[in-house]
């Protein structure tokens, strides 16, 4: 009789499953932690506001560690894939954790949806059906302070950023849009290297009108306090890419003033999915959420979105990505499209930093620099 039930059982339909089964890889130790943790609150609270279910399923997630290693991060999603069967791979701030990582999910038929990092194979020839991003391609937020630096008459700018895929393009996106000169490059020693001594020596002597800078974390955080302390603050101008955010604010404080930054999703945008999202967060947390937990925040009603689409039967992918392409839900940042390579085309703002009323710290909206922007790779992805 066991032997008879146990066929029986193996012979269900996939789309009989009870749950839908979600693997979440981000970093959640080390000083990195604090950006994975906000993820995974945000990501959480996304499912409170489904009632923890898709289509009438609940929804089970397994949270993975990546260490900030692209070594474990592969390890980790190949786990959720091969041992945990996951319906769905979620997550992945670091390029290179996410370059490492994309080959086993996307080869198993997984959906593998980044809410950050978005390295431009992917956006290019790397590209997969089974692969979307709920966040950005790498170059489009530098480029759109590329735009805005030129906007400002800037005529000539240092450059300096992190020696990884992300660090790479970030500065390459300035590039592309930036038309006065570039004096001065510098690469950085990535992750360890927080002494920025040398390269700001570097900055002194070039006299550039300008310093574009990216440095994610803890090492954003050192950066600004070493420009400060420079007296290079009252000198050069100061843009950035991902330097300020609702993580390292509230340790930048004073020296984040007057450092223009661009991003996709901002906590003002004034449309109701990301009014009750900023709110119910800011009530749970007693902060304010950043732009990685927005896009997290925004990957799970993704998904809801797909797993709608086709009434929780999750053998059905190709209706589950029909509908995915649509970006049929209230993303918090406002409506949005997909390109042919499933990055997201999509507004970028100049924002701003400013106190609050009780005092604390945030970003605020100042304007559109780009609307409807496209990665430009996504010519070199085969998909139409």
């Amino acid at each position: 009789m066991g032997t008879v039930a146990l066929v029986a059982l193996g012979a269900a339909p996939a789309g009989a499953q009870q749950s839908v089964k979600i693997g979440f890889v981000s970093t959640f130790s080390g000083p990195t932690a604090v950006i994975g943790n906000d993820m995974r609150n945000s990501f959480e609270l996304a499912l409170d506001h489904l009632g923890r279910k898709m289509a009438g399923k609940p929804v089970e997630v397994i949270y993975e560690d990546d260490q900030q290693k692209p070594e474990v991060g592969v390890q980790k999603s190949q786990k959720l894939v091969e041992s945990d069967k996951v319906d769905f791979v979620i997550g992945y701030i670091w390029s290179n954790v996410l370059l490492a990582s994309l080959k086993p999910v996307v080869d198993s038929q997984t959906f593998l949806i980044s809410a950050n990092a978005g390295p431009s194979q992917i956006a290019g020839e790397q590209c997969s059906p089974f692969f979307f991003s709920t966040s950005w391609q790498n170059d489009q937020t530098p480029q759109a302070m590329g735009t805005y630096m030129t906007q400002k008459g800037v005529k000539t700018a240092f450059l300096i950023g992190p020696n990884y895929a992300a660090g790479k393009d970030m500065l390459t996106g300035v590039r592309t849009t930036f038309k006065g000169q570039v004096i001065g490059e510098e690469l950085t020693k990535w992750p360890d290297q927080l002494d920025f001594s040398t390269e700001l020596s570097k900055v002194r002597a070039a006299k550039p009108e300008a310093v574009f800078v990216f440095y994610p974390g803890a090492a954003g955080v050192q950066f600004l306090t070493q420009y400060a302390q420079s007296g290079l603050k009252g000198q050069i101008p100061l843009y950035t890419a991902f330097t300020i955010d609702a993580i390292t604010l509230p340790l930048q404080k004073d020296l984040a003033l007057g450092v223009p930054g661009a991003q996709e999703w901002v906590n003002d945008l004034p449309n109701d999915a990301n009014k009750k999202f900023v709110a119910d967060f800011r009530a749970k947390h007693k902060n304010y959420p950043s732009f990685y937990g927005a896009q997290s925040y925004d990957a799970a009603n993704f998904v809801n979105s797909a797993v709608i689409a086709v009434n929780g039967d999750l053998s059905k992918k190709d209706a589950m990505r029909a509908e995915m392409r649509k970006a049929n839900y209230a993303s918090v940042r406002g409506p949005y499209k997909y390109g042919n390579n499933q990055f997201p085309i999509q507004n970028f703002y100049l924002q701003d930093v400013v106190k609050d009323a009780e005092g604390n710290f945030t970003l605020k909206t100042v304007t559109t620099i780009v609307k409807d922007s496209q990665d430009q790779f996504h010519g070199q992805c085969p998909m139409k």
